[in-house]
């Protein structure tokens, strides 16, 4: 580590010389600058810079390795395992650089680093244009992406990597890195799956798809019909095109509109059909939702951007995931599936989530390090809560999902799904020959691990 009089005069150059805004422990503004969504994560970076541009960037990386400190990278910050940021060393937050250009003619968008899912899709919106993007608006885009991205419309036009076109990167030496497929295409492999671990991603640009419309059905249970629920979601997603998807949820009924008094505050089934295209379509396919009873439905055409916000995680709840990909979905999955439902944490903001893949997902590229693309289904425990009383409940919870599940796991999972549970599981989510090639990667634009705060790829 440098010492304090080093240090000091390269935090005061680093305030003189950065266009954003640098905090330090002290500083006004310094613990809403460290805060992120999940409020069980409370670091104390030695310093924040929240960068305006890249040049920005590229001095705040040379800070850091000028002093040794372990350097986190800030985007949307809505990593669940709270990689955003870390204890006494530097936050590169790339928040200030949010900005979206459309080129519609290309059916394509360059994205700043510190983009959300909302910047995206509002930006694409009036050009009736969209890409893969993340189930919540406040999810970055660049994290989203660059760990593999799955959303609505996956099953439509594939993962969000397969709707990469290019990375404008900031490397560990603090050098200014382009990669596409014509160019460092090794590290452009890397970044379809790979995340954070090679550099600071100032830019990513994404394939558009035109989506003149778009259109929902959301259906209220009651939890015992979970099991035809389900079962009818299953043969529905089995004969439906792929411009439909969604996902069964079991959730506490929200204080909303359109949810009967006496389930608020219960356990509720969920049943959601996203559909790019009409209501009249969308009808036809949720048909066999639509005739089971149910307590209550909104269907009808909605934009893609509203979508995006319905299950928003509010900021500052407690948050803890896990997910499995499976094999299929039997009868017998699909039991204990609703069987750990009912011992959802209720009321808290947790949701047993059940997400179809197949269609464009399956037939994507074989080649990135994305081996969940052949599994079926994915479950996905998603714990959310306010109270730390519940800590030990809600992880347990997850945990119990998630090994119930285990028997009809495909061993691989979707790395942005998860929190911290091991170097096995980053394996998993890549898999083991996609992690060799990516540790030599990551040897060549990191070798000394620089940037290890995310779903950590060691340099080999």
């Amino acid at each position: 580590m440098a010492s304090p009089s080093k240090a000091g005069a390269a935090l005061a150059a680093l305030r003189e010389e950065l266009s954003g805004e640098v905090f330090a422990p002290g500083d006004a503004g310094y613990d809403d600058a460290r805060t992120v969504f999940n409020a069980m994560i409370d670091r104390r970076p030695a310093v924040i810079a929240q960068c305006a541009d890249e040049d920005d960037v590229v001095r705040a990386v040379r800070f850091g390795r000028e002093l040794d400190l372990n350097i986190a990278v800030r985007g949307g910050g809505h990593s669940v395992a709270g990689t955003a940021v870390n204890d006494a060393g530097l936050v590169v937050d790339l928040r200030r650089m949010h900005g979206v250009t459309v080129h519609p003619g290309a059916e394509a968008v360059r994205v700043e680093g510190g983009a959300t899912m909302s910047h995206l899709d509002r930006a694409t919106q009036p050009y009736a244009l969209a890409t893969t993007g993340g189930r919540a608006s406040t999810t970055g885009v660049g994290g989203f992406v660059l760990g593999g991205g799955t959303g609505w419309l996956d099953r439509w036009c594939g993962f969000a990597v397969d709707n990469l076109l290019g990375v404008e990167l900031v490397t560990a030496d603090g050098t200014r890195t382009h990669a596409s497929a014509d160019e460092n295409p090794e590290l452009f492999w890397a970044l379809h799956g790979g995340g954070g671990n090679f550099g600071v991603a100032t830019a990513l640009t994404l394939k558009l798809h035109e989506l003149p419309e778009f259109a929902i059905a959301l259906l209220l249970y009651l939890p015992e019909r979970g099991p035809e629920v389900v079962r009818a979601y299953r043969e529905l997603i089995a004969h439906a095109p792929t411009e439909a998807s969604g996902a069964v949820l079991y959730v506490t009924g929200p204080p909303e509109e359109f949810v009967p008094p006496s389930l608020v505050g219960r356990l509720a089934c969920l049943a959601l059909v996203t559909y790019v295209g009409g209501e009249r379509d969308l009808r036809k396919v949720a048909e066999p939702l639509l005739a089971l009873p149910h307590e209550a439905e909104v269907v009808g055409a909605m934009p893609y951007a509203d979508v995006q916000c319905m299950i928003d995680d509010p900021p500052g709840q407690r948050n803890y995931w896990s997910a499995e990909y499976v094999t299929g979905l039997p009868d017998e999955l699909v039991d204990v599936f609703c069987a750990d439902a009912e011992t959802l944490p209720v009321p808290t903001g947790s949701q047993q989530i059940l997400l179809p893949q197949g269609g464009a997902i399956a037939d994507g590229p074989a080649e990135y390090p994305v081996p969940y693309r052949d599994a079926p289904w994915a479950v996905h425990p998603f714990g959310i809560w306010s109270d730390p009383a519940d800590d030990e409940r809600c992880v347990r919870w997850v945990r119990g999902v998630r090994a119930h599940t285990g028997p009809w796991a495909t061993g691989a999972v979707y790395l942005n799904f998860i929190g911290d549970e091991g170097a096995d599981r980053v394996t998993a989510g890549l898999g083991p020959e996609n992690t060799a090639r990516l540790a030599a990667v990551k040897r060549r634009y990191d070798p000394d691990n620089v940037f290890r705060f995310n779903h950590n790829i060691r340099p080999a």
